[in-house]
Order: C-alpha cells, then structure tokens, then sequence
C-alpha cells in the first residue's frame, strides 16, 4: 500500500499492474528528454546572439519538426493500446465475484457458490486495533486465490461509485442497472486495499475495498468456514 511522501506508484501485485508500471516509465522517459530538448532550445536561442540564415527558411527543419512529434506520438500510442486490449481480456475465469456498491459500504457475492455473500463495511476508528489502517480496514475482506483469473462483476444498488484497487491496476465504475466487468491475477499473496473512486456522497471516504489473497487451500478452507456460517 502506499506510504507517507510516496511519490511513485503502489508496488504491482498483478501482470496488468506491472505493464501499467512499465509503460508509465517508458512515458515519463520521452516526456523528459522532450522537456530536456526543449529547454536547451530556449537557453540556446537566449544566450546566442549570432543568427543563421539557412535556420530562418529551411524546409529540413519544418519536414523534422512535423515528423519528429508523429513518431513520438506512435512510441507512446502503440504500448498504449496494447495494455487496453490485455486489460479488456477475460480468459476462462476461476472465480466470479460480483461486487455491489451502496451508500455507503460494499457487498460481495461468490457466484460459483450457492450461497456465499457478505456486507463489508469500515472498521470504525475506535474498534481499530494495532497495526490496522484507518480509513481502510473493513470488517469482511474480498478473499481471493493467488494466481488464479478472477472475473469481478461491477454494479451498484442507488447511486454512482467505483470499485478500485491500485496495485492490481483496476479501476471499474459501478453503475446502478448496468454491470461491467473486468478481471485480474494476483501475482503474490498479500493483502490489497483500495477505496471507492466516484463521489458518491457525504460517506464516500468511509467505504474502502480490501482484497486478500491466499493460497488456493487457505481459499477452500475459508470458503468452506464462510458457508458453514451461513
């Protein structure tokens, strides 16, 4: 999760994650030799004071200047729609997971099982015990299996939120009668918070998202201990 002064990114606990990492430094790295050419240019045009003639009318200069940002344009557009698409990719999902929003708490419902469901609501400040994150903690987590597809189906009971995660790279908006969907791989066990991500009311800092993932036995078991509750 993320730190105090952090100034980068959550550490990537998903592949889309990591691309999503990858491709914002290749970004950052263009934008930065841009900004580096463009601030010699003024410096030079300042401190000069001699002119060249050939450099006032020159159709090199203006073929270059025209096909230079194009290029540029294609460097940052084609690993761009390369992530879209492998964001948009569902293979043959283990799980499915709908997750409803509400004013102003989530419930989570295991479609795979008969009747396995929960509200997760926010551990309030003063039930906190040491080493929980105000703010974050709820008292029912979102628990997946490592290494597995996870489909995450995405709707909401009154008004607009939106169901996010950072490190996993996910961010779905949740829309009352309509469901959208979207899916993702925990590349390592860990525990993963996120928070609602659309203004959805006085409350909309009181309602986040925590993800728990756990070796596919420590999955079964859990599974089995929640529908024995039930």
């Amino acid at each position: 999760m993320a730190h105090p002064s952090q100034l980068g990114f959550q550490d990537a606990a998903s592949p889309v994650m990591e691309e999503l990492l990858h491709f914002h430094d290749h970004t950052l790295m263009i934008v930065f030799l841009i900004s580096t050419l463009v601030l010699y240019i003024i410096v030079a045009m300042v401190v000069t004071k001699l002119t060249d003639k050939l450099i006032l009318d020159s159709q090199e200069i203006e073929i270059i200047w025209t096909l230079l940002p194009a290029i540029i344009l294609i460097l940052i557009a084609l690993p761009s729609l390369r992530i879209l698409y492998l964001m948009d990719e569902i293979n043959d999902p283990h799980l499915t997971i709908k997750a409803m929003g509400h004013q102003w708490y989530w419930s989570y419902e295991y479609t795979d099982y008969e009747d396995l469901g929960f509200d997760s609501y926010m551990i309030p400040t003063q039930d906190l015990t040491p080493g929980q994150f105000r703010l974050l903690e709820t008292d029912h987590r979102m628990v997946i299996p490592v290494e597995s597809p996870v489909r995450i189906l995405v709707s909401a009971d009154d008004v607009l939120h939106s169901w996010a995660v950072p490190c996993l790279g996910i961010k779905m908006d949740a829309v009352p009668g309509r469901l959208n969907q979207t899916a993702f791989i925990t590349s390592r066990p860990g525990v993963f918070y996120g928070q609602c991500s659309e203004i959805c009311g006085a409350n909309h800092s009181f309602m986040p998202i925590v993800v728990e993932a756990v070796p596919l036995e420590h999955f079964e078991n859990w599974s089995s201990m929640m529908l024995e509750d039930t």
